[in-house]
């Protein structure tokens, strides 16, 4: 089970890799941000879930932080947005993270106890690789507006600390 589990993990993740390799030729701002919060929106979601399954306490409090940063950012985004008067526009990266992201809920939703948490921070980190390497290469270099580009940089430097937060509480759950 657990290497069947594994492997759907990193086809996840490498379909999640292929998501945002989409947005590789040059997405607009409106693009970008629509992106960036939706990629912000899943993990909350994500966390949501976990904050319900798991009573592994460094589990929980990895989950409280992401509840609690990706709702802030998310925040900001949205405060930028409307103060640019730019509507976030639906593409298809934002579009195929969000299928990805339900379909790895459903799959989480079928775990429980130390299996969940394993799977779930896996994916954590996972997800947090794959957002921060589109954040370097692509969204971040993409952002025309310095207002859009400053929000992503700040972010990035967040979610680097999420991945490392993630890949502590993994290597503690082995």
């Amino acid at each position: 089970m657990l290497i069947r589990l594994n492997t759907a993990i990193a086809a996840i993740s490498l379909l999640s890799g292929a998501a945002l390799a989409q947005a590789a030729a040059n997405p607009t701002d409106p693009q970008i941000a629509h992106i960036a919060y939706t990629a912000g929106q899943l993990d909350l979601e994500a966390a949501k879930q976990a904050l319900s399954k798991s009573t592994n306490k460094d589990v929980r409090a990895f989950a409280e932080g992401m509840v609690s940063d990706h709702a802030t950012v998310n925040d900001k985004a949205l405060g930028l947005v409307k103060k640019l008067k730019v509507t976030p526009e639906d593409n298809d990266t934002s579009r195929a993270l969000t299928k990805q992201a339900a379909e790895k809920r459903a799959a989480l939703a079928k775990l429980d106890g130390a299996e969940f948490d394993k799977a779930y921070i896996a994916n954590e980190v996972a997800y947090h690789k794959t957002v921060n390497g589109a954040l370097e290469t692509t969204l971040i270099p993409s952002a025309s507006n310095p207002e859009l580009q400053s929000l992503l940089q700040t972010g990035l430097k967040i979610f680097q600390g999420h991945e490392q937060h993630a890949e502590q509480v993994a290597a503690e759950l082995k």
